[in-house]
């Protein structure tokens, strides 16, 4: 169907959305885990680094070859001297030209292997960079120029080997990599998931609409042909008087009143579908309203050969909206009446309890089965049995007072009435 595919389109587009946000923040996650590891890594190196220059800086300014040992009354301090041969850092003597003139205390097997390899990059000075001998080893470098000697410019070359260090942010990046691929996977199941919770509320809505629809084209079709047959019916005697149709006449008049009535019914379950619900509440007393408003019914039931009768018990006000209170009446007396026969009873009573306001209709008519007690909140539900007597209604009543009730924080339900009938209860908070 095609508010199938247009739903499925829709979840495939919720789908996509959630997905792309998964892998932004797990991406983004990963990236900063990444560089947080990286620069504590790196940092000890660095400082390191920075420690060795400190004290070789020190030296070259006391005129000290930092190549030689500690002699015999060297007024330098062992423990400075110990921390300035740091094993971990390499010094290397350059020229201007950038070659090595020096290498502290490495093997020369080392130095051929390895250091002669270092680069020079005068424009580095004072700053540490990350330098790669081969593509296989790593090392942090800091290059500081010394005093000028009588030989010419000389730089200082610190390094330190890194190789531990990448090695462990190459596994955790590879692992990095590795989770944001598992979590995407997760992410796929967890974006179908999300988008099919996502769209649950626009199926509902989107089925109740195609059932109103449905059920509206199908309410409106009988008033509307039954009209249209009468009109063409006076129009085929046009000679004829006024009286000679009353009956047709009292018949269109009838249905288009029906008609009337199924429209307002409409647009107030169409506003009872908005997510806000505007009340003007006030203080008034249930009792009084529904004395005022069972005037009417009193008298029709007695035309009926009916029985309607009041118990009214609420002697506190209650604060809701008066004219949907007024509406919900109407209805439900309404209903009463209307599946009901001579010498029924329909019974209006008013309790207060616990802070709360009852009400509650009960009647002896043709009542309702347990399925049909679930199902009467229902846009346009009608019982067979309702439909079978040719009951005038449109089926909206009860879901209109539904709405009423919920809006006022209340609850509705229908119960059965012994030995037969049925009791509509409305509870109301004060």
């Amino acid at each position: 169907m095609n508010e199938d595919r247009i739903i499925r389109r829709q979840q495939l587009i919720n789908m996509r959305y959630n997905l792309i946000a998964f892998l932004l923040i797990f991406t983004a996650f990963g990236l900063i885990v990444f560089n947080q590891a990286r620069s504590t890594l790196y940092a000890k190196l660095d400082s390191e680094l920075t420690v060795s220059r400190k004290l070789m800086e020190s030296w070259a300014a006391g005129d000290r070859d930092f190549e030689r040992q500690p002699e015999a009354g060297d007024s330098f301090e062992p423990s400075r001297f110990a921390d300035l041969r740091n094993p971990r850092v390499i010094p290397l003597m350059r020229n201007a030209a950038g070659t090595i003139t020096h290498f502290g205390s490495v093997n020369s097997a080392y130095y051929e292997q390895y250091l002669q390899y270092l680069p020079f990059d005068p424009n580095s000075l004072n700053s540490i960079t990350t330098v790669r001998i081969k593509d296989q080893y790593v090392f942090r470098s800091l290059m500081i120029a010394l005093p000028a000697a009588d030989s010419g410019q000389t730089y200082l070359q610190l390094v330190i080997n890194a190789d531990g260090e990448t090695a462990l942010l190459q596994q955790m990046s590879l692992l990095i990599v590795l989770s944001i691929l598992l979590f995407s996977a997760l992410s796929i199941l967890a974006s179908y998931i999300l988008s099919q919770k996502t769209m649950l509320p626009v199926k509902t809505a989107w089925k109740k609409q195609v059932e109103f629809v449905e059920n509206v084209s199908h309410e409106l079709r009988t008033p509307l042909s039954i009209v249209q047959n009468s009109v063409e019916l006076l129009l085929t005697t046009p000679e004829h008087k006024i009286i000679q149709h009353a009956d047709t006449l009292a018949l269109v008049l009838n249905e288009t009143g029906r008609l009337s009535k199924m429209v307002a019914d409409m647009l107030t379950i169409t506003r009872s579908g908005g997510t806000i619900t505007e009340l003007s509440k006030e203080l008034f007393s249930l009792d009084l309203l529904v004395r005022t408003v069972s005037e009417p019914y009193l008298e029709l039931a007695a035309n009926q050969e009916k029985q309607f009768q009041l118990e009214l018990n609420c002697p506190a006000n209650l604060c809701a909206d008066k004219s949907r209170i007024h509406q919900l009446l109407h209805i439900l007396f309404d209903n009463a009446l209307k599946y009901t026969g001579p010498r029924d009873r329909v019974t209006v009573r008013t309790e207060f309890s616990e802070n709360k306001v009852y009400l509650k209709v009960a009647d002896t008519g043709i009542g309702m089965s347990d399925e049909a007690r679930e199902k009467v909140f229902d846009r346009f539900y009608r019982e067979d049995r309702a439909r079978r007597q040719n009951r005038n209604g449109t089926g909206l009543g009860l879901s209109i007072a539904r709405w009423i009730v919920e809006a006022h924080h209340g609850s509705i339900r229908l119960e059965p009435n012994k030995p037969k009938g049925t009791t509509v209860v409305v509870r109301l908070p004060k």
